[in-house]
């Protein structure tokens, strides 16, 4: 008890974390005018808990980058996130799509945080294990196609990072697949019917295609994502000091959930690739910060991030 006390009182609001918060806020004040100006006219506090976790899936998304990259990885991850009409839009549409991409992307780091814990003793691993059921019963709960997705991915990165200790990565996957499939049923009800309902085709089922992909980067209100994910990729392919777990992990999650698409459900995995695809972005453009050009790579990163903010703001409804 006295080592978790401690742990809260090391905690700090310093300018890392009011920057963080800023653009958070700058997130929710235009989620609050994109659905008071929408086309439903519902009212704008109504969105609140979705904006919410669009904000909880922002600082997640700050915490992973900024753990990995450092300052400067963070906030470039964060502000283009915070800038994002994919992420906004999911906010005001208040369906399961943004809840599966917290689930997702929590489960996913989650996982690779346990195949590092495995290294130690086991009394490390419990804890994560807790979490890691509870990132998975989101994603089941939300999309239950989901569910096999993070698991996959998971697994795979699990394999890769637990060195001498593979042998039990599959275990530990299938008690937090079979604690999240319980907690799913739990917040059912464990009603039957309302627990089957989560499996039927009419909840969505995955399907390969590139077509979310093609209308995300083709939409000129993402352009300056478009042009940071281009130039990281040409940063990670070229640099060999760019190509490493860290940076390469995000990349193929990105890869892999941006070539599929959800059939028969409102929601789609469109915004699930999102945040891997951002938390690459932040990492590469760290990395290029750092190197013997890095004010040249600061100022290109800072002015991608500006013009992602600059249409961003301009595609907010009523705002000319």
């Amino acid at each position: 008890m006295t080592h978790r006390f401690g742990i809260l009182r090391r905690f700090r609001f310093n300018l890392p974390q009011r920057i963080a918060a800023g653009l958070l806020a700058l997130f929710l004040l235009q989620g609050l005018w994109l659905a008071a100006h929408g086309a439903a006219q519902t009212s704008a506090f109504a969105r609140l808990p979705f904006l919410a976790v669009g904000c909880l899936l922002g600082g997640a998304l700050w915490w992973v980058a900024r753990r990995l990259y450092g300052n400067l990885g963070g906030y470039a991850a964060l502000a283009l996130y915070c800038f994002s009409p994919a992420a906004l839009g999911a906010c005001v549409r208040s369906d399961a799509e943004l809840l599966a991409a917290l689930g997702v992307y929590g489960g996913v780091y989650t996982a690779i945080g346990v195949a590092h814990a495995m290294q130690g003793p086991r009394a490390r691993w419990r804890p994560r294990i807790v979490l890691l059921m509870a990132a998975f019963a989101l994603a089941a709960t939300a999309q239950m196609a989901a569910l096999p997705v993070v698991a996959l991915l998971g697994l795979v990165l699990m394999l890769w990072v637990a060195e001498g200790r593979r042998r039990q990565v599959a275990p530990v996957l299938l008690v937090a697949v079979a604690g999240a499939l319980v907690a799913a049923w739990a917040l059912c009800g464990f009603s039957p019917a309302a627990f089957g309902a989560l499996f039927h085709p009419a909840a969505g089922l995955p399907r390969i295609s590139l077509d979310p992909a093609r209308q995300f980067f083709s939409s000129p209100s993402n352009s300056g994502i478009t042009l940071a994910a281009a130039a990281a990729l040409a940063f990670y392919l070229f640099v060999r000091r760019s190509r490493y777990f860290g940076n390469t992990a995000p990349l193929l999650c990105a890869l892999a959930l941006g070539a599929f698409a959800m059939t028969g459900a409102s929601a789609s995995s469109g915004l699930w690739a999102l945040p891997f695809l951002l938390t690459f972005v932040g990492g590469v453009f760290a990395d290029a910060c750092e190197g013997p050009r890095g004010r040249l790579a600061l100022g290109a990163a800072g002015s991608i991030v500006l013009l992602q903010a600059v249409v961003c703001v301009l595609s907010l409804p009523g705002l000319l």
